[in-house]
């Protein structure tokens, strides 16, 4: 079922990953190990198994660049993670969604509950381990470009010469410590041209992840994924669930296959 540019596959999600063109962004929303839909295991317990195929797929058609927002309870989201991990997801941060105290309204017996009522949702935000593929074999990111420029036979003080810092590329770009930060593509596009102009000859090309080709600016930003920033959004969402007309619901009015409904509410879109 296709609209503009949307498909909706009304089945098993596992019947349409081998179409996908790489993504840039996915975004999970159940199973939640609590029952909610058919399928959906009644406990946390089972979610590491319902969902291993579908982290593998996520991963094999993933591009460098590709994130994942992954909805789940706060337990099935910490039963997971050491899933999501194994398979190059890379925890970024947690967004919490506050529904507002009218989520409970009517649905809360205050003589009987020996718990804080819960009006939270949980979205974790993970991107792909910068891991490359290089001839020499699967290398993270910041080892690649320390072991690329150790090539060149160039010291490396004479990296903050060809990005025209002080020291910025020594101290960030180049560095092995928890200060390691991914060049920008201006900076990493310096970076490539003064290899390969001042390094050994023998050792070209330098920065090519292919081995054949050194890496443009315009493919090293591609490594990043996409962030436009937003004044005064936060990390935790606070809006009522949406309800009639403004819930996301599949052509017979159902909610679709994963989402979690609660009264005919919805996430908000």
């Amino acid at each position: 079922m296709s609209r503009g540019l949307s498909t909706l596959h009304p089945g098993p999600a596992q019947e349409v990953y081998g179409t996908w063109d790489p993504p840039d962004l996915i975004v999970s929303d159940g199973a939640y190990g609590v029952g909610g839909f058919p399928g959906d295991p009644r406990t946390p317990q089972g979610l590491a198994g319902w969902y291993a195929d579908h982290v593998a797929a996520w991963s094999n058609f993933a591009h460098p660049a590709t994130t994942l927002w992954f909805w789940n309870t706060e337990i099935g989201w910490a039963t997971l993670h050491p899933l999501l991990e194994r398979e190059g997801w890379e925890y970024v941060q947690t967004i919490l969604w506050d529904k507002g105290i009218g989520h409970i309204a009517g649905n809360m017996n205050g003589e009987t509950i020996r718990r804080l009522p819960i009006v939270t949702e949980l979205c974790a935000f993970y991107r792909r381990r910068l891991v490359l593929k290089t001839p020499m074999g699967k290398m993270p990111l910041c080892r690649w470009l320390h072991t690329e420029w150790r090539r060149t036979g160039l010291p490396l003080y004479r990296a903050n010469e060809a990005c025209g810092v002080k020291n910025a590329a020594t101290r960030k770009y180049l560095t092995q410590d928890w200060l390691w930060y991914l060049p920008p593509a201006e900076m990493m596009g310096k970076l490539v041209a003064f290899a390969n102009a001042h390094g050994d000859p023998g050792g070209r090309p330098y920065y090519a992840i292919d081995g054949k080709r050194p890496v443009t600016a315009v493919e090293w930003a591609r490594l990043r994924h996409p962030w436009h920033h937003e004044h005064g959004l936060t990390n935790v969402w606070s809006h009522p669930p949406s309800m009639g007309q403004s819930a996301i619901g599949a052509m017979d009015g159902a909610s679709l296959p994963g989402c979690i409904t609660q009264g005919g509410m919805q996430r908000p879109i």
